[in-house]
């Protein structure tokens, strides 16, 4: 480790280039170096690794046995730094391979991921997607272990120490069933809270949401009776029974069988949000995923 200290890149590359051409003069021409400054970083190196290393010969200079079992070693390693140096090749999603990990909830997976499958899959067949549940309070930590390469989630929560990038701005409105007999808009505020309602609530068993918030501050309630964990199964009770919901809007959007309309209160829109971690903000196909997702939505 002494050693490795004393050493720089510039010396390793004269010992391999040394090497190679075994004459003083030709090396200091490759390296476009004056001699003097060849035969310093070889006094240099002859220090370092303690023996000789290249001795006259009758043409030149001979390598010497120490000199013989760095040769490999030296060349491979410097390819390998040149390697992880060099830009980037382009991504050709035609050829990729890559399984790319996704955290999101149902609402992420309907109104992002599912507009994008179809063309993901036809631009890059040849990779994979994983796609988990992740809690907001765990996203940098996942990311930044590398357990996912992308999270989508509600601008308000922002997570320290991740990149960001808003995908679109939603709102919400009330959706029933088709022919649902009370829900014809206009709707005053009081037709509104005697409603039966059903409510999604991720963390499970909450009755109070955003809207309620809102209606609190004017000293109303509304009627919540049914308290679920996605989105989907909102969807399907809506259809097959007269509750009704405040869902966001691209939600619904194509349901044949459901209904929206305005709600009577205004309710705060939000944003929803990419999220990716620095280690990958840089990485080509990471690049191109971001990119093909925030056009598809």
């Amino acid at each position: 480790m002494n050693n490795l200290r004393r050493l720089d890149l510039n010396l390793l590359v004269t010992l391999d280039t040394l090497l190679s051409e075994q004459n003083v003069t030709r090396t200091a021409q490759r390296l476009n170096f004056s001699q003097p400054s060849v035969s310093v970083h070889l006094a240099k190196l002859r220090d370092i690794f303690d023996d000789p290393l290249l001795l006259p010969g009758p043409r030149g200079m001979r390598p010497t046995a120490r000199a013989e079992e760095l040769r490999q070693p030296l060349q491979d390693a410097l390819r390998a730094l040149e390697h992880a140096i060099s830009p980037s090749s382009p991504f050709d999603p035609a050829s990729a391979t890559n399984t790319w990990r996704i955290s999101a909830f149902d609402y992420g997976e309907s109104t992002i991921l599912l507009p994008a499958l179809a063309g993901l899959r036809s631009a890059a067949p040849g990779t994979r997607l994983a796609i988990f549940e992740v809690t907001p309070s765990l996203l940098a930590k996942k990311a930044e272990q590398g357990e996912i390469d992308l999270a989508f989630h509600i601008h308000e929560c922002v997570v320290p120490g991740l990149r960001h990038r808003i995908l679109f701005s939603e709102k919400y409105v009330l959706v029933g069933r088709v022919g649902h007999p009370k829900l014809k808009a206009p709707l005053s505020v009081e037709q509104f809270c005697q409603l039966e309602q059903v409510i999604v609530s991720p963390d499970g068993g909450g009755f109070h949401g955003v809207t309620d918030r809102e209606l609190s501050k004017i000293g109303l309630s509304r009627c919540v009776v049914l308290s679920v964990p996605h989105f989907l199964f909102v969807k399907s009770v809506l259809a097959t029974t007269d509750l009704v919901a405040m869902l966001p809007s691209r939600l619904v959007r194509g349901e044949p069988e459901l209904q929206a309309i305005e709600p009577p209160i205004e309710i705060p829109s939000y944003e929803m949000t990419m999220f990716w971690h620095e280690r990958c903000h840089r990485d080509p196909a990471h690049q191109w995923l971001r990119e093909f997702i925030a056009g598809s939505v």
